[in-house]
């Protein structure tokens, strides 16, 4: 038994040891090199940029009272549209003790002077009756008595206008009544019903009771790299694309190149502006956009219509000169024919050929390597 077990191990081992030669010798045999063929093609090639920025109205204006208060009612909110003129907010006027004190005090002197203006008007009035007195005196003293009456209106308006913030002779433009300056629409309300508001003065901003923008005109705003900043220039196309309106395109203009650079993470970038240009919708409505909308633009930097290219990987570079490898015959007597041509324009993936091939020619493209 043990004579027949013995040469059946023998001849696995040696099975085992021709088979793994067999499979080393076929993973260590050459293989032949394959390359793509690349037919020269007449086609469009453009050099684009693509830049992040925003959209955001061209001209958005903050409403700001006329005189300190407090809110007491808002009768709009963000997203109402508004016309110019339109009431926004109505305030409730916290009087200045010393202002109200001068006003009353002034009306009590209004009323002193009128009165006696009166008293003095009667008299003279009795004497020019009796033919004692001219008429160039009566007229006077009738003169001084309306002026004394005037006075005091003036001082109760403004006792008024002191203490509510609004006088009956003109209720309709109180300044008690905050007005949008502008048609448009409310971007932000960033007060609430009992909010205190000052007016704009020369130590103060004043408080922003709403920000207001046309949104019917938007402009595309965002930063170019120095590299590239030089081939833009103004009136150039761009397509504005907005991811939150699931990915929509619009045309634009360029129409600002800043001429001053900012650096940001080290890197010396020029703002750009662009008038977008915005299409109805179907039933005649401008699109929904809202300010803030991150969005992206494409400019095209350079382009050549129905020009001779090549994809890139078919170029290969020495030095300055860039050379293709053209073929020649077919099967196993196929050659390849190292050749300078001169480039152009190149978009990433093709590239022109200005000069050194033709249109028929075919090229070596990338080596293809076939599977074991």
């Amino acid at each position: 038994m043990k004579k027949i077990i013995r040469p059946i191990v023998i001849l696995l081992v040696l099975l085992l040891f021709v088979g793994t030669f067999v499979f080393l010798w076929w993973q260590s045999r050459p293989t032949p090199t394959v390359y793509e063929t690349v037919t020269p093609m007449l086609r469009d090639i453009s050099k684009t940029t693509v830049i992040t920025g925003k959209i955001e109205p061209r001209d958005e204006v903050n409403v700001k009272p006329q005189m300190s208060g407090i809110i007491a009612e808002l009768l709009k909110e963000a997203g109402d549209r508004v016309e110019k003129g339109e009431v926004i907010a109505r305030l409730k006027v916290i009087p200045d003790m010393n202002q109200l004190s001068s006003a009353e005090a002034r009306v009590r002197l209004a009323n002193i002077n009128a009165n006696q203006a009166r008293t003095d008007f009667e008299r003279q009035q009795r004497l020019f009756d009796k033919g004692l007195i001219s008429a160039n005196e009566f007229e006077k003293a009738k003169q001084a008595y309306d002026q004394s009456r005037e006075e005091v209106l003036a001082a109760q308006d403004q006792l008024e206008v002191v203490r509510d913030g609004v006088s009956s002779s003109n209720a309709s433009s109180s300044n008690t009544l905050v007005r949008s300056t502008i048609s448009g629409r409310i971007l932000n309300i960033p007060v609430k019903v009992g909010n205190s508001v000052i007016l704009s003065n020369t130590f103060n901003d004043g408080t922003t009771i709403a920000s207001v923008a046309d949104m019917s005109d938007l402009i595309f705003r965002g930063n170019i790299d120095e590299t590239e900043v030089g081939r833009l220039s103004v009136g150039m196309p761009m397509q504005i694309t907005i991811g939150a309106l699931q990915n929509t395109r619009f045309e634009a203009r360029l129409e600002y190149i800043s001429p001053k650079a900012t650096e940001a993470s080290g890197v010396n970038q020029f703002e750009i502006k662009a008038a977008v240009t915005i299409p109805a919708t179907a039933d005649g409505a401008a699109a929904d956009i809202r300010s803030g909308y991150s969005a992206t633009a494409q400019i095209v930097l350079a382009e050549a219509k129905q020009v001779l290219s090549i994809p890139e990987g078919a170029i290969t570079f020495s030095g300055d000169t860039a050379f293709v490898h053209v073929i020649h015959g077919e099967g196993s007597q196929q050659t390849y024919e190292r050749r300078a041509v001169v480039t152009g324009l190149s978009d990433g993936i093709n590239i022109e050929i200005k000069k050194g091939l033709q249109k028929d020619e075919k090229l070596r493209g990338l080596e293809i390597t076939p599977e074991k």
